[in-house]
């Protein structure tokens, strides 16, 4: 079991490694695939064996679909892949999926409607798109959840 110390010892390494090694991956593209395999498997084995590039394709295949006015949940998608019960690992892939080309991630938010935290962007490009909205934060998903 590590201890406390070294998990924070490890967060800050990994925080300077970051600011570090951004600027290089962003200057040679053909490392960003090799940068995120090594990245996951840094944070564990068990991240490692569930997010392979077979799973990666099928959940930006589906976020590629979703059309345009249109939004669907994280677990919708997990469900047309097959994994029901993996919302959470669909939102996980769609943090990183700028390593794997331009795929309309803006399109996704959770069951509530409610936009992803921090992504200040997500609401424009949904506006600009004709999605309307309950309130400030929340997509209207009876006008807009993709039927598939």
């Amino acid at each position: 079991m590590i201890g406390v110390k070294a998990l924070i010892y490890f967060r800050n390494y990994w925080k300077e490694f970051n600011e570090i090694i951004n600027p290089i991956i962003f200057t040679f593209p053909s490392l960003k695939v090799r940068y995120l395999q090594v990245r996951i498997s840094i944070t564990g084995e068990y991240m490692k064996k569930i997010m392979n590039e077979q799973l990666i394709y099928e959940i930006l295949s589906v976020v590629e679909e979703i059309p345009e006015g249109k939004v669907a949940t994280y677990g919708q998608i997990a469900s047309l892949i097959g994994r029901e019960k993996n919302a959470r690992l669909v939102g996980k892939v769609l943090s990183q999926a700028e390593f794997y080309g331009r795929y309309p991630c803006h399109r996704v938010v959770n069951h509530a409607g409610r936009l992803a935290p921090g992504w200040r962007e997500q609401r424009f490009l949904l506006l600009e798109e004709g999605v309307s909205f309950k309130d400030e934060n929340h997509v209207d998903m009876k006008r807009n959840q993709w039927e598939c």
